[in-house]
């Protein structure tokens, strides 16, 4: 028997999975967990041998909670609506074994638990292609400067924060805008986002 823990924010989705998942012969639903720090207390608390997450939740994401359950003896699966390469790469380096997306059939769900059993890694296809187009190019500090805008600061306050000059905010902000190819910080923000690559 395959003994899972499951953790999504949504409990209209957490209950269907759980009986979706529940029907199939093999699989045992052990726990449920509404937010990441849950899912960690579940897995120390009832040792499954999956947890299942969810990545945007409360106190605690998917990824933060893969992050920390690290190591133990628990394959840990993303279930999530985003494929963002950045997300992606955050959850291969938690050593993640599954990814997929809400938009996949049930029994695909069902095989891809037993894929994982059974020593495989499965990843949304979707990914596969995104990952090697999806490396985040900024350097630490281009980052440190691009977080800065995004949190409303102007060019002279990051200048003050970062202890540098604000003619070198301006090159780091046309260097980011060059490297992300995008005409304004706005647009920069974004593209940020939707791949996932701010931490």
């Amino acid at each position: 028997m395959i003994r899972i823990v499951i953790a999504e924010d949504q409990r209209m989705l957490l209950g269907a999975l759980g009986s979706l998942l529940n029907l199939e012969e093999d699989i045992e639903i052990v726990g449920k967990a509404t937010n990441g720090e849950e899912a960690i207390q579940l897995v120390h608390q009832l040792k499954p041998d999956i947890c299942l997450m969810d990545i945007e939740m409360p106190e605690k994401s998917g990824l933060e909670a893969a992050e920390e359950m690290k190591g133990l003896d628990c394959n840990i699966m993303i279930l999530t609506t985003f494929a963002r390469s950045g997300y992606f790469q955050r959850a291969l380096k938690a050593g993640v074994k599954g990814y997929l997306l809400k938009d996949s059939p049930s029994e695909e769900l069902a095989k891809s638990i037993r894929d994982v059993m059974s020593g495989r890694r499965v990843y949304a296809p979707e990914l596969m292609d995104d990952i090697y187009a999806g490396e985040n190019p900024l350097t630490d500090r281009e980052l440190e400067v691009l977080e800065l805008v995004a949190d409303g600061r102007n060019t002279k306050e990051i200048a003050e924060e970062l202890s540098i000059k604000t003619g070198t905010v301006r090159n780091y902000i046309s260097t980011i805008l060059d490297k992300l190819d995008v005409k304004n910080r706005i647009e920069a923000i974004t593209h940020f986002k939707e791949k996932g690559w701010f931490k």
